[in-house]
């Protein structure tokens, strides 16, 4: 990774140096996704098991996964990744229990309440990604805030292993969704199966979960089908945007930038310091970290287009990372919250030196299904809101359409809707 001066870039560079890789791919995997996509809606579960063989090389006749092989996985896993998987879903039960939307009622005049009431979405579908890197933590991501917001029908696909199995793990961690109907499905025929519906996989109303490329354009596309399932967010590549001072440890900011490059070939991770001393030994730290890993291939083909960037101060870098909108931002910098208020947009943040993004992927409570792509400029993360819709209800007395129905009068003959001025006209005169 080579350092870049950011005073020395025009616009037009700065642009292209920000550019996420997915860009370049964007048409060709636009294209391909539509023919999924119409595969699955032509010839359903048939085309499921062509698309299963030819992208996870294994041909199922069945695609839900059945009791024997739900025991099979909880008696595979071990007693340490099970105990870990336990803890974190305590505290990411914890923490989105705290944030649970809330009804509320008022009073807006005498004789006039007005409520918000809460129903969960169902079915939903959630995707758990399991290609290269089974994550048995999204299925805790997604599973619990579903559990709690009520959702009675639950659909997850996972990606099926060469053997034919779901990945034991990440079957353990659905449990905390005990309702949910689990398939051995991936990438985006998954998507399609769950948007449109088959023979064996219920239509969703809603899609929920990161994916590669593939995926993020499946959801896409889903979303824009007449009477298509809506979707959580834009989650697709991981990235994540560190901003260091000259007394961040270069081994703690390789080693975060390194934990985002082995997710994909197509993810980004971009280093923002204001100090080239620290630039440098971070890019020495990084050649020396990669060579270790076993996924150094992939961290090596995401690093190739990352960027290591010298900026004028801290400030700077906070208004680079804002229109960035990362998925993950590190602050690694001294008193990291007193620059907070200064962050618009991004996924997670993540404060000071102890605070690796690690931490927010599996266990510190947070969700990690957050929005990529610069979608963080108008997109949240998932919460158990994203599962929920709200209803607003109203109920007027007579009274109290005495109170307020002269201003909605008033309000319709000024839009030239007199209908909607005689419904209330009716109702004055026949309380008069």
């Amino acid at each position: 990774m080579k350092r870049i001066e950011w005073s020395a870039m025009d616009d037009t560079t700065r642009a292209q140096l920000l550019t996420r890789p997915t860009r370049s791919l964007a048409a060709g995997v636009k294209a391909r996704v539509e023919e999924v996509m119409a595969d699955v809606a032509a010839r359903g579960d048939v085309a499921l098991r062509v698309l299963t063989e030819h992208y996870d090389s294994v041909r199922l006749e069945a695609f839900e996964v059945d009791a024997a092989e739900r025991a099979a996985a909880v008696a595979a896993v071990g007693p340490a990744l099970r105990a870990a998987i336990d803890e974190a879903a305590s505290r990411i039960d914890a923490f989105h229990r705290a944030g649970m939307p809330r009804a509320y009622a008022l009073d807006t005049a005498p004789g006039v309440r007005c409520e918000r009431v809460l129903r969960p979405i169902s079915p939903v579908g959630l995707y758990v990604p399991a290609g290269s890197a089974p994550l048995p933590s999204t299925a805790l991501m997604l599973a619990i805030p579903a559990q709690l917001a009520g959702c009675g029908e639950i659909v997850l696909c996972t990606p099926p292993r060469r053997d034919g199995s779901a990945d034991p793990a990440v079957l353990v961690a659905a449990t905390y969704a005990p309702n949910a109907r689990i398939f051995k499905l991936g990438g985006a025929q998954a998507i399609a199966a769950m948007s449109l519906g088959t023979a064996s996989v219920p239509r969703c109303e809603k899609l929920f979960g990161p994916g590669n490329a593939w995926v993020d354009e499946a959801k896409r596309q889903a979303s824009e089908r007449p009477d298509g399932p809506a979707i959580d967010m834009p989650a697709g590549p991981s990235e994540v945007l560190v901003v260091a001072d000259a007394r961040a440890n270069p081994v703690f900011v390789a080693a975060d930038l390194l934990s985002q490059a082995e997710h994909g070939p197509d993810s980004q991770v971009i280093l923002l310091s204001d100090d080239a001393a620290l630039l440098d030994a971070v890019a020495v730290e990084v050649e020396r970290q990669v060579a270790a890993l076993p996924r150094a291939d992939i961290a090596r083909k995401a690093l190739a287009h990352s960027r290591l960037i010298r900026v004028g101060d801290i400030a700077e870098a906070i208004a680079i990372s804002n229109d960035y909108a990362p998925e993950h931002l590190i602050l690694s910098v001294r008193e990291p919250e007193r620059w907070l208020d200064d962050v618009r947009n991004a996924g997670t943040v993540f404060l000071g030196d102890w605070t690796p993004e690690s931490l927010g992927d599996y266990c510190s409570g947070s969700n990690h299904v957050l929005p990529t792509g610069g979608a963080a400029r108008a997109w949240s993360g998932l919460s158990v809101s994203s599962f929920m819709k709200s209803l607003t209800v109203q109920h007027a007395t007579r009274a109290g359409l005495g109170a307020i129905g002269p201003c909605a009068v008033t309000l319709a003959e000024a839009e030239g809707l007199q209908a909607h001025a005689r419904a209330v006209q009716l109702r004055l005169a026949a309380g008069a």
